[in-house]
């Protein structure tokens, strides 16, 4: 028997695909987007293109959706990992914004993915005496009562007032100096490039025909309606033409480059942000609450990430490559320079295991400063029969998918069903308390420890009975990750079996987060997540040592571009890595992904077919 109840359809089911995005299934999903006339084509495989393809696949129409590169491998996996309201709108009076924000928080936490959103708290140092406590404390009162506004339980306690004497007991790492007392309030955070997998696999789940690495090159048009894109597999090179009544563009900071491609110009931009984030270790400075800090900017956040922390975020106009935004060493520096100025022992470059360099896709006037730009989203027909959507954040996905598919069904002949999202749980989160509620005995079960169960739980939520299969049936795969020893072995197979990923980068960069957490950044882990990866996706020896040489080569890229002092400089520095297509087609490697017998799946269900049976 399973060891977690599944939400698995079983395998005759009419209304469900499988769970499984894998290499077949992305070979199914292009052969259908090649064959058929669909209701809506979504472009761009972030956050929101995800949400869009699951909301319009839940409404009962035929999608597709494509991504140029991997899921979530622009902005999408370079957040601050937060789920919030946003603390700074408040103080810009931007209380719709922080209201919709709350909402949909409480909703992720307690409805749609409770696996991968939880609660994580903040302290919000005091400096001045009375009337800083008295205004701060109105905008947290403010702050909670908004997110009892939904429909649910906002799945977070109120905010309290804290002594000098207690925060010195909270946070014994912060100076004395640095406060006179504060405020713990809380929101919640989730792994950005891991949510939006499993949107992806959510909505291949219910029938949406979903492709990473396919690219749009044009637009179809008769007369001035679009009527579809032209595409190539980037994988092997073949080109094919797709058709749909209407295509919606959710690319972000590539919005308006997408625009120019059908010969129109939007009635708002988007502009790039850059923000940079620095992974350090927890043990680093001693506290058991995240911190929220004023900049001279705008805020700070330090968040608390498993055994490390995430400080950021800066805030800067970014002109230059979109796909590989690079951080500079004044990035780094202004970071550290303000984190210093609460810790009793100071951070050093020394302290930085990992760095990470994100664009926000904001809406811009002709001269705005980028702090100062609006989260706020537009949905707009940038054409006909092409729906454009930009801005927003993370958190409001859900409700920018929706506004989305909401303007391209206007257009249809027929009534279209409303969306239906706030009441669809993502893949691994039916039964996902039950399951936490049994993790010891899950553990007691495997021979692990009950730590490894409860990360494979946060990560996967109910669908760990599939990596447990694997463990099963590979018992070499509980191994730890060289040089990563928070994530196991059968976590890389599974990326690349049920995941959709297609390049070590996807795996060690966003199915994991190897690449910012580990001090190598990946580099030990490298090959044998490359050998792994390979015996499921049907690599040669020599493909599997151009993958371990290309993310090499990007590792060496971004850690010699973090010490160039100007955006500039560290963008021409960063770009000496070439994407991993680049090198595999200046290699002559055009055989497409995922074409060996090889099926992990069955592999892992080999020794257990009655569980593997019921999973399905």
């Amino acid at each position: 028997m399973n060891s977690i109840p599944s939400n698995s359809p079983s395998t005759n089911s009419t209304t469900k695909r499988s769970e499984r995005l894998g290499p077949a299934e992305r070979r199914q999903a292009i052969e259908a987007l090649r064959a058929k006339d669909l209701d809506v084509l979504v472009i761009g495989g972030g956050v929101v293109g995800t949400g869009a393809a699951l909301d319009a696949v839940t409404r009962g129409l035929s999608v597709g959706l494509v991504e140029a590169r991997d899921f979530g491998s622009g902005t999408s996996s370079r957040s601050s990992k937060l789920i919030h309201g946003g603390i700074r709108y408040l103080e810009q009076l931007d209380f719709g914004l922080v209201r919709e924000a709350l909402v949909e928080r409480g909703l992720l936490m307690q409805r749609i993915a409770p696996h991968l959103v939880s609660p994580v708290r903040f302290l919000y140092p005091l400096r001045k005496p009375l009337i800083e406590r008295a205004y701060i404390g109105a905008g947290m009162l403010l702050y909670d009562l908004f997110s009892r506004t939904g429909v649910g339980s906002p799945g977070v306690p109120m905010h309290r007032h804290l002594t000098r004497g207690q925060i010195a007991r909270l946070a014994p790492g912060l100076s004395r100096r640095a406060y006179l007392g504060g405020i713990v309030y809380s929101d919640a955070q989730m792994d950005d490039a891991r949510y939006v997998a499993m949107l992806a696999r959510t909505a291949s789940f219910y029938g949406a025909h979903v492709a990473p690495r396919v690219r749009v090159e044009g637009f179809l048009k008769v007369g001035e309606r679009v009527v579809g894109a032209q595409a190539v597999d980037v994988e092997s090179g073949e080109r094919f033409e797709i058709r749909a009544k209407q295509v919606v563009n959710a690319t972000g900071v590539w919005t308006d480059d997408t625009n120019t491609m059908v010969g129109e110009r939007a009635s708002f931009r988007v502009r790039a942000s850059k923000g940079i984030h620095l992974v350090v270790p927890r043990d680093r400075f001693q506290s058991r609450v995240g911190l929220l800090l004023r900049t001279e900017k705008s805020v700070l956040f330090v968040i608390p990430w498993g055994r490390h922390w995430i400080i950021g975020t800066t805030d800067t106009d970014w002109t230059l490559d979109k796909a590989h935004p690079a951080a500079t060493a004044a990035d780094i520096d202004y970071l550290l320079t303000h984190v210093n100025e609460v810790l009793a022992v100071k951070l050093t470059r020394d302290d930085v295991e990992g760095v990470f360099a994100g664009l926000r896709p904001l809406l811009a006037g002709e001269s705005d400063e980028t702090s100062k730009l609006s989260r706020e989203h537009l949905v707009a027909h940038s054409a006909p029969g092409l729906v454009l959507v930009a801005g927003g954040k993370f958190t409001t996905y859900r409700v920018m998918a929706k506004d989305a598919i909401d303007a391209a069904v206007d257009a249809f002949d027929v009534r279209v069903p409303p969306s239906t999202t706030e009441d669809v749980p993502l893949l691994g989160a039916t039964g996902f308390r039950a399951a936490w509620n049994r993790r010891a005995k899950i553990a007691r079960a495997f021979g692990v420890h009950r730590v490894r169960i409860e990360h494979l739980l946060r990560r996967y939520g109910t669908l760990t009975d599939e990596l447990l299969d694997l463990i099963r049936a590979r018992p070499e795969l509980v191994e730890p990750v060289p040089g990563a020893d928070d994530y196991i072995l059968a976590e890389i197979v599974y990326a690349a079996s049920h995941e959709g990923a297609l390049h070590l980068d996807d795996v060690l960069a966003r199915r994991t987060r190897i690449s910012i957490e580990a001090w190598d950044r990946g580099v030990s882990a490298a090959p044998v997540a490359a050998e792994l990866m390979g015996d499921v996706l049907g690599w040669d020896a020599a493909r599997r040592e151009r993958e371990t040489s290309a993310y090499r080569s990007r590792v060496a890229a971004e850690i010699a571009s973090q010490q160039e002092p100007d955006d500039e400089s560290a963008d021409r520095v960063r770009l000496q890595a070439p994407d991993i297509g680049s090198v595999l087609e200046r290699a002559g490697d055009n055989t497409p992904i995922g074409t060996a017998p090889v099926d992990a799946s069955a592999a892992s269900a080999a020794d257990s077919t009655e569980a593997a049976d019921s999973a399905r």
